[in-house]
């Protein structure tokens, strides 16, 4: 005799499926578990979080830095010896890493959302090792090769902060459903109330954090400064050969106010305009002289110098990946020019009457003219004709005795010095790094009449932060994007930041008020739903309904007349009888 017991039926659950699936490799419902997750677990989510945190500071911080990807490029031409865009595999692989955290982060609070026991898959485990020790390999590298970089994380923050802060509140506060939930379901006080202090303490700290944001942008618009006048940093190098004479061309008609290039001095004493010690960069040395290549640009006389082409290089490492808008007219332009000598920069600064600023550097010891390198150049500069007064002049030695020849110059240094000392020195302008100068002493810099230069300034964000901490000038290889800025990206007055402050506490306030509430009256006095219920009533499901009988028991028993009776007066087949087990 057959005795069938009631078919137990299990609703499908894809969506939970594919969560706990992609995350821990459990795809079938005996594999999951209500359970506590296991302290191991527990480990491993805080590693993933620890990650996940890194990467996103690691991310923003090669967002932001793009104002100086070429600077990071030169300095491994300069390990490497050979010119490549070292940012590429960087953002590529930093890209992929924080995209693949981001959607583990994710599936871990859907597991937390639903109940579900974290089981994060051995292949995921050593994913988010990978990227862990990639990162902070990333992290030291940086620290040791490019550390004063890490100064443009505060220095961004002064532009993205209030706005990352309402990004951060947004997101903590749709955090709370999830904290809600845990806290309605939980059965242990302590866990409760760790959860809800630990949540409670990253929220309020998100409320008052505005207190410690500071931004030269939030200020009354009456108050700010005219817009800071820019030089053209080797000229217009984004889009043409850098130091080249047509980079400079191409730079004034971008309406700058001066020109600021690089200097090194011939072997027969005559002034030239170069970056780097080598000319394998930016000429084709390595064809005209092939034995050459490797001596430094200072010993070549001006002969050969004349021989180099200076701008065939733009298109072959496209360093601002710039080339391809660029026009027929203006490839063939470019591909023609030559190494560009001090006195024609001179020449064409004073026929603009613009001003002209450059870095002289000091020849090597068994140059000819090691001794008399500062004589040499101020000679060509008194010889070109411009007014001194267009000229500022950088090198510390004999500064003394070039003042004295030529009394007009403006007398600059690229040093960092309090501006008493400056003044006792005789120097009236100041050429520095954007990351040197903080907004407080930019402001002293102003008010001691000292003229400051911040440079490479090429991203709208940074040229309008500076532009509200009142920096006169800034010496830029983007003039072509910074004439389109003729306001700063965003201004907001102290008393229009607060509101919006105050309005965005509140609202998350009330939001997260009432999420508590709801999930507090939607688990009172019921028991935690779980999506994997077993419906033991068959009954009560119709023939029409999508559903997946996992199992039917069959049971199988040789049943005598009236022993039926007698089994089931038995205790020990009470669970028979309580499932209706008929005949």
């Amino acid at each position: 005799m057959v005795k069938h017991q009631p078919l137990q039926v299990y609703e499908r659950q894809l969506c939970l499926s594919c969560i706990t699936g992609v995350y821990g490799c459990r795809w079938k419902r005996y594999q999951r578990s209500h359970d506590d997750t296991t302290k191991w677990e527990l480990l491993w989510s805080l590693i993933l979080l620890f990650t996940f945190c890194l990467l996103l500071v690691w991310f923003y911080f090669w967002w932001e830095a793009h104002n100086d990807y070429n600077e990071f490029n030169w300095s491994l031409y300069n390990h490497s010896g050979e010119w490549s865009d070292g940012t590429v595999p960087i953002l590529a692989t930093t890209a992929a890493g924080f995209t693949y955290i981001t959607f583990l982060m994710v599936l871990a609070l859907c597991h937390v959302a639903l109940g579900q026991q974290l089981n994060l898959h051995w292949l995921h485990k050593i994913g988010v090792v990978a990227a862990l020790l990639t990162t902070i390999v990333g992290v030291i590298s940086v620290n040791q090769t490019w550390r004063q970089e890490w100064d443009v994380i505060p220095i961004s923050l002064q532009a993205t902060g209030p706005f990352l802060h309402i990004g951060a509140l947004a997101a903590v506060t749709a955090l709370s459903w999830i904290v809600a939930g845990q806290v309605a379901r939980a059965e242990k006080l302590m866990f409760q109330v760790v959860v809800v202090l630990l949540y409670l303490g990253v929220l309020m700290g998100l409320y008052v954090m505005p207190l410690y944001i500071t931004s030269p942008c939030i200020m009354d618009p009456s108050n700010l400064k005219p817009r800071p006048d820019v030089i053209g940093h080797h000229g217009a190098a984004m889009i043409a050969p850098e130091n080249t004479f047509w980079s400079f061309q191409q730079s004034l008609q971008m309406n700058v106010t001066g020109l600021e290039a690089d200097v090194a001095i011939s072997v027969d004493g005559v002034p030239f305009l170069m970056h780097d010690l080598t000319l394998r960069r930016t000429t084709n040395v390595d064809k005209v002289f092939p034995d050459r290549q490797m001596e430094e640009a200072a010993f070549f006389n001006w002969t050969d110098l004349q021989q180099l082409n200076a701008g065939e290089w733009f298109f072959k490492d496209d360093p601002f990946r710039t080339a391809y808008t660029l026009s027929q007219r203006e490839e063939n332009k470019i591909r023609a020019q030559k190494v560009c000598s001090l006195d024609q920069l001179l020449n064409l600064a004073s026929s603009h009457n613009t001003s002209v600023v450059f870095s002289l550097r000091r020849p090597p010891p068994q140059h000819p003219c090691y001794d008399t390198w500062i004589n040499d150049t101020l000679d060509a500069v008194l010889q070109s004709g411009i007014p001194q007064n267009l000229v500022m002049w950088t090198p510390d030695e004999d500064r003394a005795q070039v003042r004295q020849l030529a009394p007009g110059l403006i007398q600059t240094s690229v040093v960092k010095q309090t501006p008493r000392r400056l003044q006792q020195s005789g120097i009236s302008r100041l050429l520095l790094r954007y990351n040197q100068a903080s907004t407080s002493e930019i402001r002293n810099f102003s008010e001691t009449h000292i003229n400051l230069t911040l440079y490479t300034v090429n991203e709208p964000w940074l040229y309008s932060v500076l532009w509200c901490s009142g920096v006169p000038s800034v010496s830029s290889e983007a003039p072509h994007i910074l004439r389109k800025v003729p306001y700063p990206i965003w201004l907001m007055r102290p008393n229009e930041y607060c509101l919006m402050w105050v309005f965005a506490d509140l609202l998350s306030l009330a939001a997260v008020t009432g999420i508590f509430i709801f999930q507090k009256y939607r688990t009172s006095g019921m028991r935690s739903y779980n999506p994997e219920q077993i419906m033991l009533s068959a009954s009560v499901r119709t023939s029409t309904r999508d559903v997946n009988v996992m199992k039917e028991k069959l049971i199988f028993s040789e049943v005598r007349d009236g022993a039926e009776e007698e089994l089931y007066g038995d205790s020990s087949y009470d669970y028979y009888n309580s499932q209706g087990i008929s005949q």
